[in-house]
This record gives structure tokens, sequence and C-alpha cells, in this order.
């Protein structure tokens, strides 16, 4: 009976000190993770990794359960740190507040349609149910164009394409713009519109650069960024960029952004509120965004419902005030 107990214990053991071994396996590849994200702008692989600081602090949370059950203080401390690194660049999305409501906001309304994909009555129930007065759809191919035709918006402006590069702005104020630009070497369409609202005039940029998914790729995106942040510097007008930017607020190339381009990140106040991929809610991150001129003042930014494509809609009310 003694020599079943000890080998039960024994047994035991062995458990125990794998589950030891693959957390700190784990706690270093979360490290390695969290470290690499610092340094996108030296290689593009590393970019990727600085998308999932909600994803990477909550692995933390689970390292940090497993060491307070197992009684590894020291390990404790240092995946509590690590959590905290991470959460760092999302807690200042949470802190603060909107300003009041506003008695007439624009509401405006992006979606990636999914070129391959999405529902067609998925998508007018949700344009229909927001109301947006400025509607900005990507991904537009010809069968969208055409099943989206019906729209009730007097003034637009549209790419169609047959890959996920074709864009359209729908309206209900009316626009002054150019045709549809190409910004950066990569060839792919983006609106840029003035749009004159009762209250003002603003500029309206919505774009979709290239996904970081190879070198050239990830090359030609912020390539596409530097321009627009040059683009956004010359203008005199309240500025609106919106679009799937195919980055995340903690990428190095983001935070380049809003410094030259002096905008700022609509989802701030708004806390975390990520948009793609419809599939998988674990690493879903926020990639379609609003940025703005800090004389437009946000007052509602949510994340619409399924509409069948890989990205979910994204809604925001603002109003144009003064220079903050």
């Amino acid at each position: 009976m003694v020599e079943i107990c000890y080998a039960l214990r024994m047994k035991s053991a062995k458990k125990t000190n794998l589950l030891d071994r693959l957390c700190v396996i784990a706690g270093v590849g979360l490290a390695g993770a969290t470290i690499a994200g610092f340094f996108g702008q030296l290689f593009w692989v590393f970019d990727l990794f600085s998308h999932f600081r909600v994803q990477l602090f909550q692995l933390c949370l689970v390292l940090i359960g497993i060491a307070i059950w197992r009684r590894r203080n020291r390990q404790r401390v240092l995946w509590i740190l690590l959590a905290c690194l991470n959460y760092a660049f999302v807690l200042p999305l949470y802190l603060g507040k909107p300003p009041p409501a506003a008695k007439q906001p624009v509401r405006v309304m992006l979606i990636n349609l999914n070129a391959s994909n999405g529902n067609t009555e998925q998508v007018l129930k949700a344009i229909n149910t927001a109301n947006p007065d400025l509607l900005l759809l990507e991904e537009v191919t010809p069968k969208w164009a055409h099943e989206l035709s019906g729209l009730d918006y007097p003034y637009r402006v549209s790419k169609v394409r047959n890959d996920p590069f074709g864009i359209m702005l729908l309206s209900r104020y009316p626009l002054s713009c150019t045709p549809v630009v190409v910004i950066g070497t990569a060839g792919v369409p983006s609106v840029v519109a003035t749009v004159y609202l009762p209250q003002s005039e603003i500029l309206f940029i919505g774009t979709h650069p290239m996904p970081p998914i190879s070198s050239e790729f990830s090359k030609n995106r912020n390539q596409q960024l530097a321009e627009l942040s040059k683009l956004i510097a010359q203008q005199e007008k309240p500025v609106l960029l919106i679009g799937d930017l195919n980055t995340s607020p903690w990428s190095p190339h983001f935070t380049r952004l809003l410094k030259e381009s002096d905008l700022k990140n609509s989802m701030k106040h708004f806390g975390f509120q990520p948009s793609w991929p419809t599939g998988n809610r674990f690493l879903r991150i926020p990639l379609d965004h609003m940025l703005h001129s800090p004389e437009i003042l946000i007052h509602n930014r949510i994340v619409g419902s399924d509409v069948g494509s890989d990205h979910l809609p994204l809604i925001v009310d603002f109003s144009v005030g003064n220079r903050e």
C-alpha cells in the first residue's frame, strides 16, 4: 500500500513539474511577443505582435492564476509585471469622458463588406438601423455595387473594383471632391472629399491600405499611412479619416500617423472596441478606425453587429466644435 501511495505521489509530482515548466515556457513566449511589439518599425513580423496587447494581457492573467495556485511567488510577480506592461497600452482608451451629446450630431458608418463574402440582407438591415448621414463602404465589387444600388443617398463617389479595394462614399450632405485618388505606392483608391455639413465643412478621407501579410504589403501600408500624414498636415479644415487601416492603435506606424497628422483616435473614452475577425472573439482586434482633428467632437462610438463580413461595422456620432 505504501509503495502504491509513493508511486501516485511521484506521478503527481511529475505532472506538477511539467505544468511549472510549461508555464515558464509560455511566460517566456509571452515576454518575447510583448517585447517584439516594441520593434515593429524594424521588422514587419515584429509589428504583428503589437496588435495583440489585450490577448497578451489575458494570457498573462492565466499564468498569474496558475502561479497563485502553485504558490510560485516570483513567477507571479513577473507575470503581473508583464500583464501591466501590455495593459498600459489599453488603459488610456478607457480614461476620460466623451463630450456631452450634441443636439444634431452627424452619424458616420464604416462597413468593410468583404469582397468575397458578406450578406446583402444583413448589410442593408445594419445600414437602415444605423441610418448614417455618411456611409463609407469598402471592398466594393461590381456585385456589391449592384446589390446596394438602391440605397437612398443623393451624393456619392466610388471606385468599384474586382479586388478587395473598391471603395464608395454615400452622403446626405453635399460633397466637393476630386476623382478617387491613389495615396501611396500600392495603387489602391481612396476617397478625399469636402463634406458641407450644416455646422461646418470637413475634409473626409476614406482609405483602405494593404494588409500587412508580407514584407512588401507592410511596406506599402506604412508608406500609405505616411503619405496620409503629409496630406492631413497640409489641411486647414477639420479632417475625418476613416477606414480599415489594417493596423491597431498600438502599432508604431499607427502612433506615428497620429503624431504627424495631429489626429485623435475616436476610440479614446470608449474603451477597447475590436472589429476583426468576426469569426474569433479572442483574436479580435481593432483594425477599423475613425481618426479626427481636435475640432471634431466624438459623442458616441460603437461597433455594430455581424453583417456576414469578416469585419464588424463601425458607427460614430460627431459634431464640429472648437479646437481643443
